[in-house]
């Protein structure tokens, strides 16, 4: 019976989401914006998935420690992104008490036939947790508002030939800023991203060093957990810092770590292979001769 009770509560139509928090009907059956300092809502109870994408303004977040917030970041509020399918409820923005000031929820086919159905679903930050967050200024939040509030006009207005074209172009230019002001946070925090490096660095040198850690090569899901952080946001910082993602990071460790043991040990190849993570020699040779472009026999001649 607890089981039962922990199974997120699916929400599949618009209609069932106002009605769930005790709204009139939606304007539109595939959009709708709630802005909840006009019109208060009821957050729904327990955790509940939503089929729509989820963008909301937080104007305060219930503890900066619960998340991450540190002294790099704005104070003023911030903006919370979930894509179709996630689990949503309890940290969550819409817990009673902590609710948001502006939600927009999209249905992914309100975006067909359009370019930015296939882009959405490149920006990272739909799959961020709550701790990373996007926190605003003052400025960027009054320009999050405006768009918010484009939107919710032409939701208001009659629906004609037009609307959906309006409103798309002003969801595309809504994620344009929220991707540019991440960047910005990805700057401003890069004291504590530097950090963030450092201990990734830690963390594959011992993973290639302790036999009881590896269990195959290293991937993305578990040098993001041991950080406490999203796979996404993980490898968008990376490529902020670095100009890499998480994948091609890790790869370019291997081959440093591949390297070291080729020229300074007289481990065998398949020793080294099995030393990094590899399953198979084979594998690890073709891979290191496509980040080398020598391969691992001929990379270790080269030193004798």
């Amino acid at each position: 019976m607890k089981k039962e009770e922990n199974v997120p509560h699916r929400l599949g139509s618009l209609t069932e989401v106002h009605r769930t928090m005790g709204l009139p009907q939606p304007k539109h059956p595939l959009i709708s914006l709630l802005n909840v300092t006009h019109t208060p809502v009821t957050p729904p109870s327990g955790t509940h998935v939503l089929n729509y994408y989820k963008i909301s303004y937080k104007p305060k977040f219930s503890g900066k420690l619960k998340y991450g917030q540190g002294y790099y970041d704005f104070d003023e509020g911030g903006l919370l992104f979930a894509a179709p399918g996630q689990v949503i409820g309890h940290a969550n923005d819409m817990e009673s008490g902590t609710c948001s000031e502006y939600i927009l929820l999209i249905h992914p086919d309100f975006l067909l036939n359009y370019p930015i159905a296939k882009k959405i679903k490149q920006y990272g930050f739909f799959s961020y947790t709550a701790d990373e967050a996007l926190y605003v200024s003052e400025e960027e939040k009054n320009t999050i508002f405006s768009i918010f509030k484009m939107i919710e006009t032409e939701l208001n207005s009659r629906i004609d030939d037009f609307s959906q074209d309006v409103m798309i172009s002003h969801i595309e230019l809504l994620l344009n800023y929220a991707n540019r002001f991440y960047k910005r946070q990805f700057i401003t925090r890069k004291v504590v991203n530097n950090d963030v490096l450092q201990k990734l660095d830690d963390l594959l040198v011992n993973y290639f060093n302790d036999n009881s850690l590896r269990e195959g090569l290293p991937t993305v899901h578990y040098l993001a957990q041991q950080l406490n952080l999203s796979p996404s946001y993980l490898s968008d910082m990376l490529r902020s810092l670095i100009g890499q993602n998480a994948q091609q990071y890790i790869h370019e460790k291997l081959v440093e770590k591949a390297k070291e043991l080729l020229s300074t040990t007289s481990l065998s190849i398949s020793e080294v292979a099995f030393q990094l993570g590899f399953e198979h020699s084979q594998s690890f040779s073709r891979f290191f001769k496509t980040k080398a472009n020598v391969s691992p026999g001929e990379f270790r001649g080269a030193f004798n």
